[in-house]
């Protein structure tokens, strides 16, 4: 049976390609296209591949998993849970569509009271969290999480038209990130991945 150690190992993308059968090429391809979940080493532009990313993205894509990684399989990857927090439905639906591509779970909380439930329900790994909400300010709902101890390494990336004048505000208050509205849909998903590798 696949221990933790197996399902985070990092893969060169010459790994991921002969595990596929196919040109190294491709699979940059696949990376610049957002289909598989990748970084880049710091200073080097390498990219690498976590072993979990992979298989969830062998399972999405109707793709063979290869013989000598059954037994990681068997284990089964779920996909991460992001819970997006954000009462602008077109915003949302945007934020939802990205991530979802990039093969997260998700979920829509319209403000920080049904966050708020949500968190024990859905349980997310990362949570995105717009500040201009009604009734409970997005201030307001970093206080209230980050006074749970339970939800204390709870990776939440603000995403704010006011993160230029507010951001030593907002991360005071308790955010792990800021990315400012309007956005590139690369720079969302790799601020959640980021997240989400240092839990």
């Amino acid at each position: 049976m696949a221990d933790i150690a197996e399902i985070n190992r990092v893969m060169t993308t010459g790994e991921v390609a002969k595990y596929c059968g196919v040109s190294f090429r491709t699979v940059i391809r696949w990376i610049e296209r957002g289909h598989l979940n990748a970084y880049k080493l710091p200073g080097r532009g390498d990219n690498r591949v976590q072993m979990a990313d992979f298989m969830l993205f062998l399972k999405q894509n109707k793709m063979p998993v290869p013989d000598e990684l059954k037994h990681i399989e068997a284990v089964g990857v779920a996909a991460k849970r992001v819970l997006i927090v954000e009462d602008d439905d077109i915003m949302a639906c945007a934020i939802e569509f990205l991530l979802e591509q990039a093969g997260y779970e998700t979920k829509i909380a319209v403000d920080g009271f049904q966050a708020g439930a949500m968190l024990g329900t859905f349980k997310p790994d990362v949570m995105t969290l717009d500040m201009m909400l009604p009734g409970m300010s997005g201030v307001e709902v970093l206080t209230f999480i980050r006074g749970m101890s339970e939800f204390n390494e709870l990776g939440i990336l603000v995403v704010s038209g006011s993160v230029r004048d507010e951001h030593d505000r907002y991360m005071a208050a308790g955010a792990s990130d800021v990315l400012a509205k309007p956005f590139e849909n690369i720079t969302l998903v790799d601020k959640v991945e980021s997240l989400l590798a240092k839990r």
